[in-house]
């Protein structure tokens, strides 16, 4: 049977939200319905609802979440009704030439549910990052499902979903960062704040947090900043420059997606240094660099998807460093809200006033 439920819904470009009645199909075949717990609130939901992805409006927004298998379609394996999972926006397909090279967490080809949630009129609904996870139950991929140990709280372990994966996973996965490197990060929300954990888990000696809001500053050194620089008030490639011994930092971590953001990261990086931008531009943004400096600098210039994740080897493994008492992924979340709650989060988002609000259900 098909399950109604509540959802958020942005109808509009630049429409505050509503909870609506959802419409979820039975899973059909290489599908799962999943029971939603919890859902954390994502800069990306707001791009979203504000067109900054695409206009292909009514959304049913949410994406960084966990919850418990409602049920499987035809020719699932590997996945059972009461398995407690994470939801991920890459579900690869093993196929694909990324996929066929060994390196599936560049997959070119990741799959959603073929069947559409609707309203209750029948209009279909575009889920966000092919999950829409503000909704009781939503539907999904079974290859979206990551199955995880069920001791970590629902609210901690979706966050790996999207902004807090793709934080750590800068700096491990796609920067590298190993023992006794100096690491900066510029822009430290929740994605530059776990890009700032990843480092202190993978032994930096350094770390040095960038922002321009005291706030959040404070917030980096709970997550193993060792140094802390105010952009604001403060020349940031200068202060990286002395703090490294005038030579700059070993891997330099862009979380902010702006052209003037990432100058300061180019600059900031020692010779033969990493770049690594996680921050999202906007469409309209360009850069402007002098190719002999692109040149004369060495050292690698790269982007990071997703933290380069590959949720089947990755989310199992912290979750289980998170229940060592190794990672703190509790730190992330400022407050917990009800569905009803998701536009005033987005507001508190927008002026920096929490690092994640967590829908619960």
């Amino acid at each position: 049977m098909a399950y109604e439920v509540r959802g958020v819904v942005a109808r509009a470009k630049g429409e505050p939200v509503s909870v609506e009645t959802i419409h979820v199909p039975d899973p059909g075949p290489g599908e799962a319905v999943v029971t939603v717990q919890a859902c954390g609130v994502c800069h990306t939901d707001l791009h979203y609802r504000e067109g900054g992805i695409n206009d292909d409006f009514p959304f049913l927004l949410g994406h960084e979440a966990a919850g418990v298998v409602e049920a499987v379609g035809e020719g699932v394996s590997g996945l059972a009704p009461g398995d407690y999972v994470i939801l991920n926006w890459r579900a690869v397909c093993g196929q694909c030439r990324a996929c066929l090279r060994g390196r599936p967490w560049y997959c070119f080809n990741t799959h959603n549910a073929t069947q559409k949630m609707t309203l209750a009129d029948g209009t279909e609904l575009s889920p966000a990052l092919g999950i829409g996870a503000f909704v009781e139950k939503t539907l999904v991929a079974a290859g979206q499902c990551t199955k995880v140990d069920p001791a970590a709280s629902a609210a901690v372990a979706g966050l790996l979903g999207c902004g807090v994966m793709a934080g750590l996973g800068a700096a491990i996965n796609t920067g590298g960062v190993t023992r006794g490197d100096s690491v900066a990060v510029i822009g430290c929300g929740g994605v530059g704040g776990a890009a700032v954990l990843g480092s202190s888990l993978a032994g930096a000696a350094k770390i040095i947090a960038v922002d321009v809001d005291d706030r959040k500053l404070e917030w980096a050194k709970g997550f193993g900043a060792t140094h802390t620089v105010n952009s604001r008030t403060t020349d940031a490639v200068e202060a990286i420059r002395e703090l490294t011994g005038g030579f700059g930092a070993d891997v330099v971590i862009e979380a902010v997606g702006r052209p003037e953001t990432y100058k300061q990261a180019f600059y900031a990086r020692d010779l033969a240094g990493t770049v690594v931008l996680v921050g999202v531009p906007t469409p309209d943004m360009t850069l402007e660099l002098p190719l002999l400096d692109v040149f004369g600098r060495g050292g690698a210039l790269k982007s990071s998807w997703y933290g380069d994740c590959l949720p089947s080897r990755d989310f199992p493994m912290l979750i289980d460093l998170y229940l060592q008492g190794r990672l703190n992924l509790d730190g992330f979340v400022t407050e917990t809200i009800a569905l009803d709650e998701v536009e005033q989060a987005f507001t508190k988002m927008h002026h920096g006033e929490v690092l994640r609000s967590v829908v619960t259900l």
